[in-house]
């Protein structure tokens, strides 16, 4: 067809294509397939930063995993420093490559540092990853790996303060036991001594000597944290609180001591047989009375004790970064006058470790609050840039401020006019309670105990003592802790 003597051109087809219906479901197909991916890959992404966040630490220290090793081949092991800059652990490499991880202070920080031979333990362990982690500057680390030599690991600094850690452990002499020191307003662990001890400079050496022993009778065992012991007197904080919660009218509170308490088939006797007189709540408490607090025990209601006693974390998990015992509080419905007595007063089943102890004081050092104890206050790189802090973190409410300040009144009474005499006239208040706890059958036979703190109102600190078979704690654990306090105020000064 021809138009103008040209032809005219018809129109050229559309090529026949998929029907639109299908091209928009292949379309949102393939969509669909980029978001999957999309996502896998951001889960991916989100994993791996979640694994080296949070996952990692855990991973490394635990001791069963080989990416420990590795680490160890590619850094040199960090050092760990007291709150006052004392090297207390710190490895050294010799000209052929040979690293050798020495403790300074030897057996006096053994337990809470621990040692990094034949395994791990203490802050070692707990700290693993951070000393096994090199956060220096980022060309010297290129320039390291390039070369094949070792990176140098961070500093992690403690909240151990060397000077009274030094003192609690010379206090503590040749005496079985333990001893806890905590800042009331933040939970720092100050001083941690456990005795027996060892050397973990000579812990490879010594190896099948050290775990001759098993169980509680092992040097390796920390009493401060796991020993569990029956805490006597020191009880009578608790079992306090308890009549105050039970009975309103606690101030009316009158009791004649004779010396001794039968009821039933058993008797209860005052230490060395003393004779208190007439005796309001205060008097009872200061002079740790244990016939008028085992009178107390048996008007308590027993679930209501349980309770109170749990709110105090008896039977129950401690907020705390290491291996630890649980504390045990057994009083049931229906039992005995005798057990209600004997626990009342610190003795029967109940068992508690010193670390429970000291946190329990310095909650109600701190109107009620506990503040959870902890070791670790921040890492530095080994030229000392900062790399990390850790902050103080409440456990949360153990009483009420009144409860906390009543108890503390009471608790001054035993220092100004009861059985902590010895801890008087120090320029400063303290508050705190004896112990004299039994342990077997033998009645001859006991634990010193001391649990207190100051109340200076300024960095206060809480301590607790406690001294194997040694005998009352007015003269064997107050001693120990009245050096402890001296310590804290000179370094405060």
């Amino acid at each position: 067809m021809k138009k103008n003597g040209n032809e005219t051109q018809k129109p050229k087809q559309k090529k026949q294509g998929q029907p639109r219906q299908q091209r928009k479901k292949k379309d949102h197909e393939l969509a669909m397939i980029t978001y999957l991916f999309t996502g896998l890959f951001a889960l991916l992404i989100g994993y791996f930063v979640y694994f080296n966040v949070a996952l990692s630490p855990e991973v490394v220290n635990n001791p069963y995993n080989s990416r420990q090793e590795n680490f160890a081949k590619r850094v040199v092991r960090g050092s760990i420093l007291s709150s006052d800059g004392m090297v207390l652990a710190e490895t050294s490499t010799t000209e052929d490559g040979t690293e050798k991880r020495s403790y300074p202070y030897g057996n006096v920080f053994a337990h809470v540092v621990g040692y990094s031979t034949r395994g791990r333990s203490g802050i070692e362990s707990l700290a693993n990853f951070e000393l096994l982690t090199s956060n220096a500057f980022l060309g010297e680390r290129i320039i390291k790996e390039i070369q094949e030599e070792k990176n140098i690991g961070d500093n992690v600094v403690t909240t151990l303060n060397a000077k009274l850690q030094q003192t609690a452990y010379n206090a503590l002499g040749n005496h079985r036991g333990a001893v806890v020191a905590l800042e009331v307003e933040t939970g720092k662990i100050l001083a941690m001594v456990s005795k027996p001890d060892f050397d973990p400079n000579r812990v490879n050496e010594d190896w099948e000597a050290l775990n001759q022993a098993e169980n509680t009778e092992s040097v390796f065992y920390n009493r401060s944290l796991q020993g569990l012991y029956p805490p006597g007197s020191t009880f009578k904080i608790v079992t306090l609180l308890d009549y105050m919660r039970e009975n309103p009218d606690y101030e009316d509170f009158h009791f004649h001591c004779s010396g001794s308490l039968t009821e039933g088939n058993y008797t209860i006797s005052c230490y060395g047989k003393t004779a208190h007189g007439d005796e309001d709540l205060r008097k009872a408490f200061a002079k740790s009375c244990n016939t008028a607090f085992s009178s107390i025990g048996l008007s308590l209601d027993e679930s209501t004790f349980k309770n109170n006693c749990e709110s105090l974390l008896f039977n129950s998990e401690l907020p705390l970064e290491l291996p630890y015992s649980k504390s045990a509080f057994s009083l049931k419905a229906g039992t005995t006058p005798a057990e209600q007595m004997m626990t009342a007063i610190g003795q029967g089943e109940t068992l508690v470790t010193p670390m429970h102890m000291a946190m329990i004081v310095s909650a109600i050092a701190n109107e009620g609050i506990l503040m959870k104890p902890y070791l670790l206050d921040r890492v530095e790189t080994y030229t000392g840039d900062l790399v990390k802090t850790f902050r103080p973190s409440a456990y949360g409410s153990l009483m009420t401020t009144e409860e906390a300040d009543i108890l503390t009144e009471y608790m001054k009474a035993v220092i100004t006019e009861g059985t902590g005499s010895k801890l008087d006239n120090m320029g400063f208040f303290i508050a705190g309670k004896t112990g004299t706890a039994e342990y077997s059958s033998d009645k001859s036979k006991s634990h010193a105990w001391f649990a207190g703190f100051s109340d200076s109102g300024e960095s206060d600190i809480a301590v607790c003592v406690i001294v194997e078979e040694a005998g009352s704690g007015s003269e064997y654990a107050v001693p120990i802790a009245r050096e402890i306090f001296r310590a804290w105020n000179e370094e405060r000064e």
